[in-house]
């Protein structure tokens, strides 16, 4: 019952309102030049520095559904839950030179999405909009996953109704007011927000992994009663250690998930607001700090089973809502006073990246398929409009999400959404050192590579869904003798790249033409100060002169 969680209400308001007002205030922050124009509403002009863009980058990868996903499958499964901490190591250094190389051609073309690159880069106006359909459709469930984070702190506070209307309407007036100050601020609100959301998360971590020990008997105690429960499962793969049938998934997951994390558009967004190269390079230095506090976050799921914490019960009847555990724990173990601050730190931590992903998957659309398809002449202004119209669309999507599906299928989408982005990455990735790859060959191994994707995850079930029960798919259904799973985005992910290997060779030999380049060698090295071109000018110098009449 909600008057039981009074304290725990009020304080939970009052953060959620002062991060509100601070998003409002955002839009008069560090003196935009003109709103109306995508380098400032949505790229916050361009001009982030250091800590800005840390706790940007760092407040959009580590979201709400972190906090409470990742202890929930450590709760359920064990080990298996880890392994979102080795993907979030191993990324940084992936990334450390080829975001900066992205930052720069950006920054000499004005590219304000990765397929404004892809555009230019490979001279293909279908390429683009398959990185641009892609991006969008991969984060969709994303940000409908940050109102799941709400939501489980809502219903640990019993703010609960009997229809389905009651029992969202926190969340919907939630993200109104997240859509409103994001349609004024722009990329700015988030970039504000971020330093009190990370700064609450923090907190709340070092607190619990301090206090929670101390309450529950020690380590000692703790790890022995996960223990005792995983040797109770009938699960082959659950366990506090990792077994034969679960390695060959923990791996090949860390290691996709690793490659799809800048693939997402959000994740660029913040790059691509930084100052300069030197920007990135310490953020890439620097952020691994956060996997450190994602792993004591993860030690929360063995927490709560010491603390004999029970999901509260799901959408459909017969069903727990696994993501309720953590604040169920906070409940229970935490003064009403500190429980509230910790909702908070949850709920803040939903609306940063939601904005972001928002801000994001808009831009994509203005970009690359308003202006490319329907209005080619439109001003920055009416840029930056249909932008912000259209992340209020994106923003009334997430909801209907949450309002009209199961929230378990909204997971399972996220999971094949990091499925879906990965096969942008020969063109995004690959594409900023080489331009081996044919532009048509790219096309048919994105083909090749979502194909195969969706066939394999419409094969894996689960108890309670037949199709698209996860990532997780089973060897045996490939022909072999073994129990043993394979994370879907790596095996479509090198077919992609096979095909488009393939195929370039044989569009070589056959003499397809290829179209022109539209960036230079020096592009991938430029910084701050650096001049900048228009779309067409090295194309135009390029090209052969016009005979003089």
């Amino acid at each position: 019952m909600w008057r039981d969680h009074l304290t725990e209400i009020i304080i939970f308001t009052l953060l959620f309102l002062l991060v509100s007002a601070m998003g409002f205030v955002a839009a008069r922050w560090r003196a935009p030049r003109d709103m109306a124009h995508l380098d400032e509403w949505g790229l916050g002009g361009r001009n982030f520095g250091g800590w800005i863009t840390w706790f940007l980058v760092g407040g959009d990868l580590y979201t709400a559904y972190t906090f409470v996903a990742v202890p929930a499958l450590v709760f359920g499964a064990g080990a298996m839950g880890f392994f979102a901490v080795p993907y979030t190591i191993v990324i940084y250094p992936l990334v450390f030179l080829v975001l900066v190389r992205l930052w720069s051609v950006s920054h000499r073309h004005g590219f304000v999405t990765p397929a404004d690159f892809v555009r230019s880069r490979f001279d293909s106006p279908v390429l683009a909009l398959l990185i641009a359909i892609t991006g969008i459709v991969a984060t969709m469930p994303y940000i409908a996953l940050q109102l799941v984070g709400i939501e489980s702190v809502l219903k640990a506070m019993g703010v609960t109704g009997e229809s389905t209307i009651a029992r969202h309407l926190p969340i919907i007036v939630a993200f109104a007011i997240l859509a409103a100050y994001t349609y004024q601020s722009g990329l700015r609100a988030p970039a504000l927000i971020a330093f009190v959301k990370d700064s609450l998360i923090y907190v709340v971590i070092l607190v619990a992994i301090f206090w929670l020990p101390y309450k529950l008997g020690g380590w000692d105690d703790i790890f022995a009663a996960a223990d005792a429960k995983f040797d109770a499962s009938p699960a082959p793969g659950d366990g506090v250690l990792l077994n034969a049938n679960n390695q060959l998934q923990y791996v090949t997951l860390a290691f996709g998930s690793a490659l799809a994390l800048f693939l997402y558009p959000h994740s660029l967004t913040g790059v691509l607001a930084s100052r300069n190269r030197d920007v990135i390079k310490r953020n890439m230095s620097a952020l691994p700090a956060y996997s450190l506090l994602l792993g004591l976050i993860a030690l929360l799921g063995y927490m709560a089973i010491a603390a004999d914490v029970t999901p509260l019960p799901g959408a459909k009847e017969g069903t727990t809502d696994s993501n309720t555990i953590v604040p169920l724990l906070f409940d229970q173990q935490f003064p009403d006073w500190f429980a509230g601050v910790a909702y908070a730190a949850i709920g803040i931590g939903a609306l940063v990246p939601a904005a972001i992903m928002s801000i994001a998957a808009a831009n994509l659309f203005t970009r690359n398929i308003y202006k490319e398809y329907l209005r080619r002449d439109a001003t920055p202004a009416q840029e930056a409009n249909v932008s912000k119209i259209t992340s209020l669309v994106v923003k009334i999507g997430a909801v209907a999400c949450i309002v009209f599906l199961d929230p378990q299928f909204s997971i399972d989408l996220q999971l094949i959404g990091g499925v879906i982005i990965l096969q942008t990455l020969p063109a995004v990735a690959l594409g900023l050192y080489t331009r081996w790859f044919h532009r048509g060959a790219l096309v048919a191994g994105w083909v090749a590579g979502m194909g195969l994707g969706m066939w394999m995850l419409y094969q894996i079930s689960s108890p309670t869904r037949k199709h698209f029960a996860g990532s997780a798919f089973p060897l045996e259904k490939f022909g072999f003798d073994t129990q043993k799973t394979i994370y879907v985005g790596i095996v479509a992910v090198l077919v992609n790249l096979l095909v488009a290997a393939l195929v370039t060779l044989l569009l070589r030999a056959v003499k397809v033409r290829d179209g022109v380049d539209g960036t230079q060698p020096d592009d991938y090295f430029a910084d701050e100060g650096d001049p900048r071109v228009t779309p067409g000018d090295r194309r135009d110098a390029d090209a052969a002169p016009e005979p003089v009449a």
